[in-house]
């Protein structure tokens, strides 16, 4: 009987589907200050910036040349014919794991093309921009829509329930992580503790690395589509 797997992804696996990473030389952080657009104090500071930041990452996202690549295809396909249960937890707020096909979806991290009230917690799908007069359907509040990201200093969406999932995994892997950023570094731990197999897919060795039994170095879209083949034994 195929047992359960859990995939955690980061930015790395999206990368070469043209979306920047945060901490490699020249990704988002070092464009911009972590306390200026991505933490809940920003946000009350200067809402107009937050808003800006984030509705131009809406549209790149949006952009016709931004699109799944092979890694995020190969995940989709082994969901789809691996006879055991496979979970994807995700700390990206793009949707291309989505549009390549995945269904079981844990964004810890939250959804870039979505919307949160902060007055009555309404979520909605947003591709347009947010700002100042955005009216929230549920409550009609004006100007309380943020966008459904976990900011710095917030604690992550579905953890809960992603850890059960590992707990409960014979499979752990973790895909296009830095592991840097904590909870989500530390799962790993927890499908030590369960006994699964932990396979690191990464451009190079994460903050964690040694926490992994096996790890393979190299490109998402070289090594994903191969690991889900030797999964799948085809």
């Amino acid at each position: 009987m195929a047992g359960s797997i859990v995939i955690l992804t980061g930015a790395g696996i999206s990368k070469e589907s043209g979306i920047d990473t945060f901490r490699d030389a020249g990704g988002l952080w070092s464009q911009v200050r972590i306390e200026d657009v991505a933490t809940p104090s920003a946000f009350v500071r200067n809402p107009q910036l937050v808003q800006a930041f984030y509705n131009m990452r809406r549209h790149a996202l949006q952009a016709p040349a931004i699109q799944p690549n092979a890694a995020h295809v190969a995940l989709a396909r082994l969901e789809a014919e691996w006879k055991g249960k496979v979970i994807l937890v995700t700390q990206n707020i793009d949707d291309l794991h989505q549009r390549a096909g995945s269904k079981n979806i844990l964004a810890i991290h939250g959804e870039l093309l979505k919307s949160r009230c902060f007055a009555c917690g309404n979520v909605v799908e947003e591709r347009g921009d947010l700002g100042a007069a955005s009216t929230c359907i549920a409550c009609a509040e004006i100007g309380t829509l943020r966008p459904h990201v976990v900011w710095f200093n917030e604690m992550p969406f579905f953890m809960d329930e992603a850890i059960a999932a590992i707990e409960a995994c014979d499979i752990f892997v973790s895909i296009g992580t830095s592991g840097a950023v904590y909870p989500a570094a530390g799962l790993v731990e927890y499908a030590n503790a369960a006994g699964a197999r932990t396979i690191e897919i990464n451009l190079e060795p994460s903050d964690v690395a040694s926490a992994f039994a096996e790890k393979r170095y190299g490109k998402a879209t070289d090594l994903v589509p191969a690991f889900v083949s030797e999964l799948l034994g085809s």
